[in-house]
C-alpha cells in the first residue's frame, strides 16, 4: 500500500482517472435530474442521492468482477459481418433507452400541460428508481471499462471512482435545481442525452466517436444558451401600463 501512495505515477493516474470519471458522470447527473423531476419536489433530492449512491455501488461491484467485465468484450455472435459482444448489447440497449426517454421528455415539455396529461401512468418513487438503476448500469459499465483501460491497480480505480461519485453527489443538487428551473436548459440537457444515446449505439457497433468532440459540442451549446438567457433577462419589456410620475417643476 505504501508503494502505491509513494509512487508519483500512481497519483497522476488517480487524478486523471478521477477527473475523467467526473466528466463521464455529468450525463448521469443530468439523466437522474430529469427522472427525479417526475417526482414531488420533496422527493427529488432523495432520489438523486439514492441514484448516485447506487451508481457508486454498481461501479465498485463491477470493479470487483474484472474478469466478468473482460469477458463481456468477447464476441457472442455475428450480424452482417459485425461481431456483437455482451458489452455491445448493453450499450445499444442503453442508447436506445436514452433516445426514447429524451425524445419523450422533449415532447412532453414542448406540449406543456397537455403533454404532462398525456402520460398514462403517474411517476412513482419506485418506478423512477428502477429507471435510474437501469441507466446507472449502462453508464457504470462504460465508465469501468474506461477505467480498466487506463489503470492497472484495482485500489487506484476504486479510489478514483469513490472520489468522483462523492463530487457528483455534492454537485447533483445545484445542477439539478439549475436544470429543473429553466425549461430551455432542460431542452439542451435532453439534447445532450439524445447525443449520448447515439454515441452509445455507435460504440456498440464498434464505431467509436471521440468523446472530446461530444463534450466540446455540449459545452458550446450550454455557453450559447447561457448567453441567450442573459440577453433575454436584459431585454425584458417595460410594462407601459405603469403610471409615469409627473415631473416636478
Amino acid at each position: 500500500m505504501m508503494e502505491l501512495i509513494s509512487n508519483p505515477a500512481n497519483w497522476t493516474a488517480f487524478l486523471t482517472l478521477a477527473a475523467l470519471e467526473l466528466v463521464l458522470g455529468i450525463d448521469n447527473i443530468i439523466f437522474i435530474t430529469i427522472l427525479a423531476d417526475k417526482l414531488p419536489p420533496e422527493q427529488r433530492d432523495r432520489a438523486r442521492r439514492i441514484g448516485l449512491g447506487l451508481a457508486l455501488f454498481l461501479r465498485i461491484g463491477l470493479l470487483a468482477m474484472l474478469s466478468w467485465i473482460i469477458g463481456l468484450t468477447a464476441p457472442l455472435f455475428t450480424v452482417l459481418a459485425q461481431e456483437i459482444s455482451g458489452r455491445d448489447l448493453i450499450l445499444v440497449v442503453g442508447g436506445l433507452f436514452l433516445l426514447f426517454k429524451s425524445t419523450r421528455e422533449v415532447h412532453q415539455l414542448l406540449e406543456g400541460e397537455e403533454g404532462h396529461r398525456s402520460a398514462r401512468v403517474p411517476a412513482t418513487f419506485t418506478a423512477v428508481l428502477v429507471q435510474i438503476i437501469l441507466i446507472d448500469a449502462v453508464f457504470s459499465l462504460d465508465s469501468i471499462i474506461t477505467a480498466v483501460g487506463m489503470v492497472d491497480e484495482l485500489a487506484i480505480m476504486v479510489a478514483a471512482v469513490v472520489v468522483a461519485v462523492a463530487l457528483m453527489m455534492v454537485a447533483a443538487a445545484p445542477i439539478g435545481r439549475f436544470v429543473s428551473r429553466r425549461p430551455t436548459i432542460k431542452v439542451v440537457a435532453m439534447s445532450f442525452l439524445f447525443v449520448i444515446g447515439v454515441m452509445l449505439i455507435a460504440d456498440g457497433f464498434d464505431h467509436h466517436v471521440p468523446k472530446g468532440y461530444i463534450y466540446f459540442a455540449m459545452a458550446f451549446s450550454l455557453v450559447v444558451e447561457l448567453i441567450n438567457m442573459r440577453v433575454r433577462t436584459a431585454a425584458k419589456p417595460v410594462d407601459l401600463r405603469e403610471p409615469i410620475a409627473p415631473e416636478r417643476s
